[in-house]
């Protein structure tokens, strides 16, 4: 597979001399590392990190430090994204040898083990390796940071997850005596560590959502990946009753309660991260089911231009939003992102001279700079209270969890029109109905007309993994019947399609991308709306004006290779 490779330093000895004058020779020979450089590096010194150091600065990339290194040293250098690992290779080095030297079995070739490493000069490693795997050692040189995602990703969490079910399934004692005791629970404890790791290998698989799902005979988890769920463990019935248990002393949930859903919220921390968990209980035949939403901060934090929004629908939605009052409906069924363009929105306009408050329920993502008021029914603090409230609080942007009813439809118009910007969310199947949908709530069509400004309808499709896409040609005839624009007269563009990777974990698709219906609410759909016109006739006319429909976005989108037809068709009716 590699060539023997042969180490120009001996053991021990460190980095050869000279390796900074090398490495600095190479980068600038490649046109990756400008000449004044020169001036502040000590040349031909023993000191990589002077190199590296450049990498932390955003002068040179990982890969281009790694692949110099290799050059120098006369060893491979790998994309580990792109290569086919052994995973026999991988279980001959215990994890956490691989995690404390920051290194991966790749294969095993003529009885010599090929170690992908981001330190080659790091004796102490190879002898563990050595040592580990009884075998001879051959380096070669890999980013660190892949490094790192393909030791998380080959050395699982899932075969931990089954030694702990057998040793918990093998204890006769009940877990769930243990689980009452709130705090006093150890951390070492076989059913903790079980929640931990779901929890956990969650975050690091990307999964929006975690199902814990009792079944007749065992305890299934199902993660939700890109919109799709994926089964991922199967525990034994055994540790339904402590698994259930650990999860509502977390969430805050009164765990003596099972006949009737419950709600909760938890936070964790995760890679240096504070990550929260709306949590929910469903009671069904075989026993309590729950559902995590895994709330990532870092989203609120997200710039509109990571929305995706194509330049027509961008200029759209900001000539909105810098409006000084005026309303903002973004629509769509539940998991299509709302919330990520309500946060984001927010995260754009707020600024410290003006009063930013949120009615929310639950809040979802915690924000700096903005006052975030949690619905409470039970206390009298429903979405129209607190909105009456707020009011009086001197807002100049209020942003409302959902539009539920008449009497909250009624006080979030009235706050539009006096001077308030009003940013929520409505469940509507595309942007014309949300008119339709407020006058049914019994809200005067006139006064529809003038407090909405814009309305958002949007989707989210699986992104097209950016290493394993294809290009194809569709024929010309199927493109006409998916009703997207597409003129036959005019040659047929370049489309891609899923292939599967490493990277995508054999999906083709790996993360997601909104889909956008952005309408403007001008003169001639607001005198619509007065005369009480259907969703139909005010979307010809918007479509008239110029607005993008669903399928339209997705159709451009799927022809800048972000997404696949296949895609479009599935989440767009």
């Amino acid at each position: 597979m590699f060539p023997e490779p042969e180490l120009t330093f001996p053991p021990g000895c460190g980095v050869p001399g000279g390796i900074v004058a090398y490495l600095t020779d190479i980068l600038i020979v490649r046109g990756v590392l400008p000449m004044e450089y020169l001036d502040n590096l000590h040349r031909g010194e023993d000191d990589v990190p002077q190199i590296r150091a450049l990498v932390d600065k955003g002068v040179i990339t990982e890969s281009q430090f790694a692949s110099a290194l290799a050059e120098k040293m006369g060893l491979p250098f790998v994309e580990l994204t792109d290569y086919p690992v052994d995973r026999v290779a991988v279980s001959l080095v215990p994890a956490a040898v691989c995690r404390r030297y920051n290194v991966l079995p790749l294969a095993v070739t003529e009885n010599r083990l090929v170690l992908a490493m981001a330190d080659p000069t790091n004796v102490f490693a190879l002898d563990d390796v050595r040592a580990a795997a009884r075998m001879a050692v051959s380096p070669v040189i890999a980013e660190r940071a892949d490094l790192a995602a393909a030791t998380d990703r080959y050395h699982r969490a899932d075969g931990e997850l089954s030694d702990l079910t057998s040793a918990i399934e093998e204890d006769s004692a009940p877990a769930e005596a243990d689980l009452s005791l709130g705090d006093g629970i150890e951390d070492d404890a076989p059913i903790v560590r079980f929640v931990n790791l779901i929890v956990s290998q969650a975050i690091q698989d990307r999964a929006s959502d975690i199902h814990i799902e009792p079944t007749e005979r065992d305890l299934r988890v199902r993660y939700r990946i890109d919109g799709v769920l994926h089964e991922m463990q199967h525990a034994p019935k055994t540790i339904q009753n402590g698994v259930i248990s650990r999860l509502k002393i977390m969430a805050d949930i009164d765990i003596a309660e099972r006949r009737k859903p419950q709600d909760g919220r938890m936070s964790i921390r995760h890679a240096g991260r504070t990550i929260d968990l709306r949590v929910a209980t469903l009671p069904t035949v075989w026993g309590e089911k729950i559902v995590m939403r895994i709330l990532d901060n870092a989203e609120s934090d997200m710039k509109l231009s990571d929305l995706g929004l194509l330049e027509r629908n961008a200029e759209v939605y900001r000539q909105s939003y810098t409006k000084p009052y005026g309303m903002i409906l973004v629509t769509g069924p539940t998991g299509s992102g709302k919330s990520t363009t309500l946060y984001t929105t927010l995260h754009t306009v707020s600024r410290p001279e003006i009063n930013v408050i949120t009615v929310e329920d639950p809040v979802e993502y915690r924000m700096a700079g903005i006052n975030q008021v949690q619905v409470n029914p039970k206390a009298g603090l429903t979405f129209a209270s607190a909105l009456r409230s707020i009011l009086r609080s001197d807002p100049d942007v209020v942003l409302l969890g959902e539009i539920r009813d008449h009497e909250t439809a009624q006080i979030a118009i009235e706050a539009a029109l006096t001077g308030h910007l009003v940013l929520s969310t409505l469940h509507t199947n595309d942007a014309p109905s949300a008119i339709t949908r407020l006058t049914e709530m019994q809200i005067e069509p006139f006064l529809v007309g003038s407090a909405l400004d814009c309305v958002v309808a949007q989707r989210l499709a699986r992104r097209l993994c950016g290493r394993c896409k294809e290009p194809y040609e569709q024929e010309p005839e199927l493109l006409v019947n998916l009703r997207v624009g597409f003129d036959p007269s005019k040659p047929v563009p370049t489309l891609y399609r899923p292939v599967g990777c490493t990277h995508c974990s054999n999906t083709g698709y790996r993360g997601r991308i909104a889909i956008h219906e952005i309408m403007a609410v001008t003169e001639e759909i607001e005198r619509l709306a007065v005369a009480r016109s259907s969703a139909a006739e005010i979307g010809q006319v918007a479509r008239d004006q110029g607005m993008l429909t669903l399928r339209q976005d997705g159709w451009a989108k799927a022809q800048l290779g972000d997404t696949s037809i296949d895609e479009i068709l599935r989440v767009v009716a």
